[in-house]
């Protein structure tokens, strides 16, 4: 039989190795825990981001001009839609988007948009104003404002009737008409 003062010290030692055990353990939890997060988030897009902060007021640096700030009321694949608090929108191609504030820790699952949802890019919406024959201002990346109206739209272009702000495009109007490559375009508003 052991002295007490023995028993002690070897229970001291079993307590401290099994504190050191579950410590090893939790650090492995924890490490597996932290490489699977990452993994996850590996695969998040940042148009994932974005859907899952629709309605969010968030502030878009441009990679030329002013940022422009409101609520997110929509995103594409390729594209988001920006409303101010006057309701003027903004439809920005994602090659033009050069940093996000206030985007938060929200994010919508990957691919969870849907088949049909991830086939409307920035071709598709063009094609639809073009449709509608809405007078638009086109911001270019060179920092250049064009007025508009979006004549057809092609698979890394659109061609742009210029005309003054305001006007509808008709023949006399029509100043110029300006193939512009899609990667130029930085921003989109109603004219």
């Amino acid at each position: 039989m052991l002295p007490e003062k023995a028993t002690a010290r070897w229970e001291r030692l079993f307590a401290d190795l099994e504190g050191m055990a579950a410590d090893g353990e939790w650090s492995e939890l924890t490490a597996e825990a932290e490489d699977r997060a990452r993994g996850e988030i590996g695969r998040l897009r940042m148009f994932d981001r974005l859907r899952a902060a629709i309605g969010h007021t968030i502030s878009v640096r441009l990679v030329v001009g002013e940022p422009v700030a409101g609520a997110i009321a929509d995103v594409g694949p390729d594209w988001l839609l920006i409303a101010d608090e006057g309701r003027r929108e903004s439809l920005i191609p994602a090659g033009a988007v050069a940093g996000i504030e206030g985007l938060g820790w929200l994010s919508a699952v990957p691919g969870g948009e849907g088949r049909v949802a991830a086939r409307l890019d920035l071709r598709y919406v063009l094609r639809r104003l073009t449709k509608d024959r809405e007078p638009l201002a086109v911001r270019l990346i060179s920092g250049a404002v064009i007025t508009g109206t979006c004549d057809r739209v092609g698979s890394d272009y659109a061609e742009i009737a210029e005309h003054a702000p305001g006007e509808f495009r008709r023949r006399d109007a029509v100043r110029a008409v300006l193939t512009v490559p899609l990667r130029s375009i930085v921003l989109m508003r109603p004219a």
